[in-house]
């Protein structure tokens, strides 16, 4: 019989204090998983135990053992060809803006925050309530492009008036009076009808 595929990104194996891959991987009622020195040392330098991704706080210091059908998985994925260099952005990729040193690829871009993120530090956007409302796009390179240049705010109003992008500001200022729609209206509009690659182009 032939042996199942599991595809699975090192992302999920990523402890998100050190950023590499899990080492003696130990894991929290709250269900994320770290490596067991980088926990150990974040506790030892710390009064409050709390979960280091979530922030759920424990009364007292949970015992730290091992996961080790987790460590078993990390170890088979390792040998298999999971090893850490495919996290890291290479040529083409977009690089993640909150890494320091050598950069992750990106897994996806805010366009609330103007920012790129990898997979770890993407995590408080999914899990903190003042992320929520971010709207997340798939990892794009050219965020600048979609700031005014006038106002530095974000491209989000379109002018049927002057068939182009505009900010917030824009609409009270220059483009008073004028016929304005969500960008994410006329892009749904335009793609149906093929010619939002053009405006995008211009």
């Amino acid at each position: 019989m032939a042996e199942a595929q599991l595809f699975v990104s090192q992302y999920e194996f990523t402890c998100s204090v050190c950023l590499n891959i899990l080492t003696d991987p130990v894991s929290l009622l709250c269900g994320h998983s770290f490596c067991l020195k980088c926990l150990t040392d974040c506790w030892d330098q710390s009064q409050v135990f709390s979960c280091p991704q979530c922030r759920e706080i424990f009364n007292l210091r949970p015992p730290l053992r091992r996961n080790t059908v987790l460590n078993e998985i990390v170890e088979k994925l390792k040998k298999t060809g999971l090893s850490s260099s495919q996290k890291y952005a290479g040529p083409g990729d977009v690089e993640c803006d909150f890494c320091t040193g050598k950069k992750f690829r990106a897994v996806k871009s805010c366009l609330t925050c103007l920012a790129s993120f990898c997979q770890p530090h993407l995590q408080p956007h999914y899990e903190g309530a003042a992320w929520k409302d971010h709207k997340l796009v798939d990892p794009d390179g050219n965020l600048k492009r979609k700031l005014c240049a006038k106002h530095q705010e974000s491209l989000k109003i379109f002018c049927k008036t002057d068939d182009s992008c505009i900010c917030m500001m824009c609409v009270v200022t220059e483009h008073r009076g004028h016929e304005i729609v969500e960008l994410e209206t006329e892009r749904e509009e335009k793609e149906v009808s093929g010619i939002w690659c053009l405006i995008e182009t211009n």
